[in-house]
């Protein structure tokens, strides 16, 4: 197997937010489009049939599953494209201090460019940022 398809970047945010409160906010799929303009697109997610969908996201319609909710600060979500095939994305938010760390595991699929797996460290990294900004921001959402 080429080991390409294996190569995995971690990208993270530090926010100046406790880690309960980026979770409890992150974690609501709802709020996706607020800040993962990558997976959500600017449209909405909306709960259809059991299952979180964006139907305008980049990728198209896509159906978004999160882990259970937990005290670990797990996000890992699995993102079923409109091929079918079903992505996994590990993300953790860590407790740093008075703040958190956002840390998303972005792995290179089979077949992927190169240019292609640099877009997408770039769309998540843009996507965390935002997640930082609207965190601590002095109108930032509630943990919910």
């Amino acid at each position: 197997m080429n080991s390409a398809a294996w190569e995995s970047r971690h990208l993270a945010v530090r926010v100046d937010r406790p880690a309960e409160d980026v979770y409890a906010y992150a974690s609501q799929p709802a709020n996706l489009p607020e800040w993962a303009h990558g997976l959500g697109g600017t449209g909405s997610v909306e709960r259809m049939d059991g299952r979180w969908v964006a139907t305008s996201s980049p990728l198209g319609r896509v159906e978004i599953a999160f882990a259970p909710d937990n005290d670990l600060g797990v996000l890992d979500h699995d993102v079923t494209l409109p091929s079918g095939e079903t992505v996994h994305n590990p993300v953790r938010v860590l407790a740093d201090g008075a703040g958190s760390e956002v840390v998303f595991t972005l792995r290179r699929r089979p077949g992927m460019s190169d240019a292609d797996f640099q877009r997408d460290a770039d769309t998540v990294a843009a996507d965390l940022d935002r997640l930082k900004r609207l965190m601590e921001s002095t109108g930032a959402p509630p943990a919910r």
